[in-house]
């Protein structure tokens, strides 16, 4: 079951980490890889904010009420010194066992750092898309909030103000024509939005396909599709402000991810055995 690994002082596994991915169970995660090791690389763990070994209380600017992980390279003195130093501060913080190189062996899924990584790592991205979401504009600041910025900020307007309101606010417009992340032919802006990160995770590649079959009513894409599409619509038919749209659309994508992950071949039938 997700979310009974409680973070403590000490170290965390990678398998355990990985049952709260893409979930509101996760921890906030913080990249404390060394600057050498850092550059080197163009992929991140999902969410993670950026800090120095020495510092690592400067990315504690996110929700904490998860506890923290650090990771570096190895999962050797790096991370824990700076596990350690969030854990004498009063945090409930543990170190990545193995590190990020354990983490992708693992098949662990990691996204890119650009475009938009300083604004990741700074205050937090701001997003700019259509009012009234139902399907792909709830998948996606699903993704980027569980997997890119948990504090991303998200503006809905009109369609025709999107891009102008993005110029603006110094932000990213989605799902609109000009925009950097929308629709490309028959795919969606979600699948757009997994190549921005280069994502490597097939359970979202494969929720790509089901966003999709319910967002162009392509419902032989995906078997789930058609469930997707009556609840979106359903949700949206009760809720009007589209902020709390998102709040409850995020635990649909929540259960889906999992699904996808842990459930999917999972039977249910009738009658029950004994």
């Amino acid at each position: 079951m997700l979310g009974n690994e409680t973070i403590t002082s000490g170290s965390i596994s990678v398998s355990a980490l990985l049952k709260t991915v893409g979930s509101n169970k996760a921890p906030l995660i913080i990249d404390v890889r060394r600057e050498a090791a850092f550059s080197a690389s163009h992929r991140v763990l999902p969410a993670a904010r950026r800090a120095s070994h020495s510092d690592p209380a400067a990315a504690l600017t996110g929700n904490t009420a998860n506890g923290v992980v650090c990771y570096c390279a190895h999962g050797h003195n790096v991370s824990q010194m700076a596990a350690s130093r969030l854990c004498s501060q009063g945090q409930q913080a543990a170190w990545l066992e193995g590190g990020i190189e354990a983490w992708e062996a693992a098949g662990g899924a990691l996204i890119a750092r650009a475009p938009d990584a300083e604004e990741r790592y700074g205050a937090g991205t701001v997003w700019v898309t259509r009012r009234r979401p139902k399907i792909d504009r709830v998948a996606c600041p699903w993704f980027i909030r569980r997997f890119v910025d948990p504090r991303a900020r998200f503006l809905f307007v009109e369609g025709a103000h999107v891009l102008a309101v993005a110029a603006e606010a110094h932000g990213i417009a989605f799902d609109v024509e000009g925009a950097p992340v929308t629709h490309d032919g028959p795919r969606c802006s979600f699948d757009t939005l997994l190549d921005r990160y280069d994502v490597n995770d097939p359970p979202l590649r494969r929720l790509a396909d089901i966003v999709r079959g319910a967002d162009t009513a392509s419902l032989d894409l995906a078997r789930e599709a058609g469930g997707l599409l009556s609840i979106s619509l359903g949700l949206s038919a009760l809720e009007g402000d589209d902020n709390v749209m998102l709040e409850r659309g995020f635990h649909l994508y929540d259960g889906l991810y999992a699904y996808l992950r842990f459930a999917a071949e999972e039977p249910h039938n009738w009658p029950p055995k004994a």
